[in-house]
C-alpha cells in the first residue's frame, strides 16, 4: 500500500472518529439540556397556534406588534382564569363542606354506617383497616417525609410554566423578524416556498388545537348528560373538569373517568357503575374513532397515520410525545410535500372544486 493510500485511510479514520465524537457530544448536550429543550418545543407549539390571532389583530385593529401580542396573551390568560374559576370555586366550596362533615363521616365509617361505611363494610376494607392500623400509621408517616421533594417539584413546574409563557410571547413577538431573516438567507427562489411551508405548519397546529377542543367539548357534554341522568350532584362542574382533563392525549379520558366515577360512587353505587361503564365505552370510541376522524380532518392526515403517530410518539416520549405527535406528523407531511423526492411526496389534500364561468370548462 502506498503512502498516499495510508494518508487517505488515516484521514477517513479521523473523519469517522470526529463524527462519532461530535454525535456523542451532541447527544450529551441534548440530554443535559433536555428540560430547556422541552420548554422550547412546548413554547414553539403555543407560539405557532397564537401567531395567526396576533397577525389578524395587528392587520385589522392594532398596528404595533408588541401591543397586539400582549392583548392576545392577556385574552388567553383571562380565558384560562375564567375556566379555572368555574372549576375551582365550586370545588373548594365542596371541599370546605366535606372538611366540616369529615369527623361525622369518619365516626360513621368506623361504625360501618353511612355511605362510606357501607362501602367499607361491603368490600371488607373496614376490617382490614382495623387489623392493620399500625402499618397504615407507619405508611402515613413515610408518605409525609418526601414533602420537600413534592414542594421542589411544584416550584420547578411553576418555573417551567413561566418560562414557556415568556418564550412563547417572545417567539410570537419576533416572528416577523425571524421570518424576514430566514427568507433573506434562503434567497428569492426559496422565499415563496418557505412562506408556504410556514402557512401549512401554522394551519396544522391550529387545526390540531381546534380538533382537540372539539373532542373535549363532546366529552364534557356527554359526561354532563350521564351525570345528570344518574342524579350525581354538581354535574356541570364535574363535566367541565372532565373536559379540561380530556385535552391531555391518551390519558385524559382516564383521568376524567376517575374523577367522574368517584363522584358517582359517592352518590350511589348504581350511579358509579353507570358512569364507569360509560367512560369505558367512550374512551374506546374517542381513541379509535373520534380522534382519528376529527383530527385527521383538522390536520389533513389519514386517520391511520393519526393513530399510529400518537401510539409511537407516546411510546417514545410519553405524554409530551402524545401531545405533539399529530402536529409533528402534519409538519413532516408538509416538508415531504415541499422538499421530498417527487415519488415520495404525499398527494395534496383535495380542495373544494372551483367552477369556471357558466357553460365554460372548470379550472
Amino acid at each position: 500500500m502506498s503512502d498516499a493510500d495510508d494518508r487517505a485511510t488515516g484521514r477517513r479514520t479521523l473523519i469517522v472518529i470526529g463524527l462519532v465524537l461530535a454525535t456523542a457530544l451532541a447527544l450529551g448536550f441534548v440530554y443535559a439540556t433536555r428540560r430547556v429543550l422541552v420548554w422550547a418545543v412546548v413554547a414553539a407549539f403555543f407560539a405557532v397556534a397564537l401567531k395567526p390571532l396576533v397577525d389578524r389583530l395587528q392587520r385589522r385593529f392594532v398596528r404595533r406588534r408588541a401591543l397586539a401580542t400582549l392583548l392576545v396573551f392577556l385574552a388567553a390568560f383571562v380565558l384560562v382564569a375564567i375556566l379555572a374559576a368555574l372549576i375551582l370555586v365550586p370545588l373548594f366550596g365542596e371541599l370546605g363542606r366535606f372538611a366540616d362533615r369529615a369527623p361525622e363521616l369518619l365516626r360513621e365509617a368506623r361504625a360501618g354506617r353511612g355511605p362510606v361505611g357501607q362501602v367499607l363494610e361491603r368490600t371488607g376494607a373496614r376490617r382490614y383497616v382495623s387489623e392493620h392500623s399500625d402499618q397504615l400509621r407507619d405508611l402515613g408517616g413515610r408518605l409525609r417525609q418526601p414533602a420537600v421533594g413534592v414542594l421542589r417539584g411544584v416550584v420547578e413546574s411553576i418555573a417551567g410554566l413561566v418560562t414557556v409563557i415568556v418564550l412563547a410571547y417572545l417567539m410570537v413577538l419576533e416572528a416577523p423578524r425571524i421570518t424576514r431573516g430566514l427568507i433573506a438567507a434562503a434567497g428569492d427562489g426559496q422565499g415563496e416556498r418557505l412562506r408556504r411551508v410556514g402557512r401549512e405548519v401554522s394551519r396544522t397546529v391550529t387545526g390540531y388545537l381546534t380538533g382537540n377542543l372539539l373532542i373535549s367539548v363532546i366529552c364534557g357534554v356527554l359526561t354532563f348528560l350521564v351525570l345528570t341522568l344518574t342524579g350525581v350532584p354538581f354535574a356541570a362542574v364535574i363535566a367541565l373538569l372532565v373536559a379540561v382533563t380530556d385535552l391531555i392525549p391518551l390519558v385524559g379520558a382516564t383521568l376524567g373517568a376517575v374523577i367522574a366515577a368517584g363522584a358517582g360512587f359517592l352518590h350511589s353505587p348504581t350511579a358509579g357503575v353507570v358512569v364507569l361503564v360509560f367512560f369505558v365505552v367512550y374512551q374506546q370510541l374517542e381513541n379509535h374513532l373520534l380522534q382519528p376522524l376529527i383530527l385527521s380532518r383538522a390536520v389533513r392526515l389519514n386517520p391511520l397515520t393519526v393513530l399510529i403517530s400518537v401510539l409511537l410518539a407516546a411510546e417514545l416520549a410519553g405524554l409530551l410525545g402524545a401531545l405533539l405527535a399529530i402536529p409533528a406528523a402534519g409538519i413532516v407531511q408538509t416538508l415531504l410535500r415541499e422538499y421530498g423526492p417527487r415519488r415520495l411526496r404525499p398527494a395534496p389534500p383535495p380542495g373544494p372544486a372551483r367552477s369556471g364561468r357558466p357553460g365554460g370548462p372548470t379550472d
